[in-house]
């Protein structure tokens, strides 16, 4: 009797570890991901705000007065099960103006374009298990699984700002800068919920510190740090199956 016991056991475990590695490796059918996001973008420069005597963690810079909007669409390639490659192009309006803040008497005020191509890494540091389950895989996780399908990243990488600014009267007379380019720096946070093997919904948070303090066409001899502005997206990802080349499938 044990020994028909004993057998049994050993074909259990034989089984769940080739579940395991097969189920491991259900991610590099579908390496590639196409993705597109929208969302508010906040700016933080020269123009606009409270002074930091007033304003200490910045809460009060983010008004309705100084928010737009951003899209973004990207090209993911998955390195690793927990390391993505991203090309993002995005492009943004950004507002700055002197109403209510510390420099309302000032009565600066601009509207700035950004396209900005980007080179990002994700690392997610927290990765659901569903996407190596066989059954998610042909579509039949159900709304539990949904639930615990969702992965956590931090993201940072390169990138550049191409940016037109359109000023006031009152900062036209400054001679303000019109147009320019300069060097970012994007970081940030996001979370993804595998809705299915093909689809995924997300968020993320990340801000973009430039290198120039004139993206709102305007310094002062009070500025301590440059210009910075945030994207909160809300995402929609395609993934693309992976052929026997390696190379994505379009059909």
């Amino acid at each position: 009797m044990k020994r028909p016991v004993l057998i049994l056991l050993l074909l259990s475990l034989m089984y769940a570890l080739s579940e395991d590695r097969a189920g491991a490796q259900l991610w590099k059918m579908r390496r590639y991901e196409a993705s597109a996001g929208l969302g508010p973008s906040f700016f933080f420069g020269d123009v606009g705000g409270f002074s930091k005597t007033e304003n200490v963690l910045g809460f009060r810079d983010l008004t309705f007065l100084q928010t737009r909007v951003n899209f973004n669409l990207s090209a993911k390639y998955r390195i690793l099960q927990d390391v993505n490659l991203r090309l993002s192009l995005s492009g943004a309006m950004l507002r700055a103006t002197d109403t209510r803040g510390s420099n309302e008497k000032r009565d600066l005020g601009s509207k700035i374009s950004i396209f900005e191509p980007a080179f990002i890494g994700e690392f997610y540091f927290i990765k659901n298990k569903n996407e190596s389950s066989y059954l998610f895989s042909k579509g039949q996780g159900g709304f539990r699984q949904l639930i615990s399908s969702l992965d956590f990243f931090a993201f940072t990488g390169v990138g550049g700002a191409v940016f037109s600014v359109k000023g006031n009267d009152n900062l036209i007379d400054k001679a303000m800068d019109t147009r320019g380019f300069t060097p970012v720096i994007p970081i940030g946070v996001g979370a993804t919920m595998i809705y299915s093997p093909d689809f995924n919904f997300g968020i993320e948070l990340g801000g973009r510190y430039s290198f120039s303090d004139y993206l709102d066409g305007y310094t002062s001899q009070y500025s301590s740090s440059n210009d910075v502005y945030y994207f909160l997206n809300f995402t929609f990802t395609y993934k693309l199956r992976t052929g026997p080349s390696g190379w994505p499938l379009f059909r």
